[in-house]
C-alpha cells in the first residue's frame, strides 16, 4: 500500500511537470534532439543528487549534530525508556530496529533519517528527551517510526529529484528562448555565455522557489499523517500532551537548518512555505481520534 501511494504521488508530480514543460515547450523554437539530450543531463544531476544525499543521510546528520548512538548497555534512564520503546515499536511494525540516536540541543525536537525503513535512524534532542515524560517519549517516538514505514524519506527524495530535473531544465530553457529572442536575423547578439548564465542562475532560484510551495505542501500532509500514525502506536492524547509541550519549549536563535524538514516541529510562522504545521492544528486533529 505504502509502495502503490509512492508511485501514486510520484507519477502525478511527473504528469503535473510535463504539462507545464509541454506548454513551455510549444512557445519556444529550439530543436527537439538538443531538448531530450538536455532533459537527460538534467535529470542524471537531479535524481543524482537527490539520492547521493538521502545515501549519505544518516552518516551527514550525525556529524552535523554531534549524534551519538544509544543502545542498551551504554543508555540508561530516559534514554534506555526510548530506546526500549523504538524496539519494542519497531518489532510490531516488522522492521529493522533503526538507530537510535542523542543529539546535543536546548531545541524541543527530534527526527528520523535513512535511505530506507530497514537503515534508518530516529534521533533526539537532549532537550526534548529531558522535556518529555515516558508516555509522550513513546508518542514521539511513534510519530518518527511512522515517517520511516510511509518511506517519506525516499518519497521526498523521488520528489526532490523532480523537482531538481524541472527546474534545472527549464531555466536553460527559457534562458536559451531569450538569447534567441535577442539575436538579429543573422544570430548576432543575444545573451552571451556570462548573460546566459546569470539568466539560468536567477531562473533556477526563482523555479525552485515556486516548485517549494508543492513540497511545503506535503511535508505538512507527511506531518499529519506521523502524528496520526504515532496515536494508532500509542494514544492520541499522549501525542497531544507531546506537541503542548514542545510548543511552549524554549528554542534556541534560530539558524539555517538544511535538516528542518526532517523535524518533529519548525517554528518557521505558517505560509506557503511551511514545512509543518501549527501545532495547535496537529493537536486540533489529534482530538478528532480521540471522539
Amino acid at each position: 500500500m505504502v509502495m502503490l501511494r509512492r508511485i501514486g504521488i510520484f507519477l502525478l508530480t511527473n504528469l503535473l511537470v510535463m504539462a507545464v514543460l509541454s506548454v513551455v515547450l510549444s512557445l519556444v523554437n529550439i530543436p527537439r534532439d538538443q531538448l531530450y539530450g538536455l532533459l537527460l543531463i538534467c535529470a542524471l544531476f537531479g535524481f543524482g543528487g537527490s539520492f547521493i544525499s538521502l545515501l549519505l543521510s544518516k552518516f551527514m546528520v550525525k556529524m552535523a549534530y554531534r549524534v551519538q548512538l544509544v543502545n542498551r548497555s551504554n543508555a540508561s534512564g530516559k534514554a534506555l525508556y526510548l530506546y526500549d520503546t523504538i524496539e519494542k515499536l519497531a518489532a510490531y511494525e516488522r522492521i529493522k530496529m533503526p538507530e537510535v540516536g542523542i543529539y546535543p540541543s536546548q531545541d524541543a525536537n527530534a527526527f528520523a533519517t535513512g535511505a530506507s525503513r530497514n537503515r534508518s535512524l530516529i534521533a533526539f534532542s537532549s532537550g526534548l528527551l529531558n522535556n518529555l515524560n515516558e508516555e509522550e517519549i513513546a508518542a514521539v517516538a511513534g510519530h518518527e517510526l511512522t515517517h520511516i514505514i510511509q518511506g517519506d524519506m525516499v518519497t521526498m527524495t523521488l520528489l526532490m529529484g523532480i523537482v531538481n530535473t524541472f527546474v534545472m531544465f527549464l531555466a536553460r530553457i527559457l534562458a536559451a528562448a531569450l538569447d534567441l529572442a535577442l539575436r538579429d536575423n543573422r544570430g548576432r547578439g543575444g545573451l552571451g555565455i556570462f548573460g546566459y548564465m546569470m539568466v539560468v542562475m536567477v531562473m533556477q532560484n526563482v523555479l525552485f522557489l515556486l516548485a517549494n510551495i508543492p513540497l511545503c505542501a506535503y511535508s505538512r500532509y507527511r506531518e499529519y499523517r506521523a502524528d496520526a500514525g504515532s496515536a494508532r502506536l500509542t494514544q492520541p492524547s499522549y501525542m497531544i500532551t507531546a506537541l503542548e509541550k514542545i510548543g511552549r519549549a524554549h528554542f534556541p536563535a534560530q539558524k539555517s537548518d538544511s535538516y528542518a524538514l526532517a523535524k518533529i516541529n519548525n517554528k518557521r510562522r505558517m505560509s506557503l512555505f511551511a514545512t509543518h504545521p501549527p501545532i495547535e492544528a496537529r493537536i486540533a486533529r489529534l482530538q478528532k481520534m480521540m471522539v
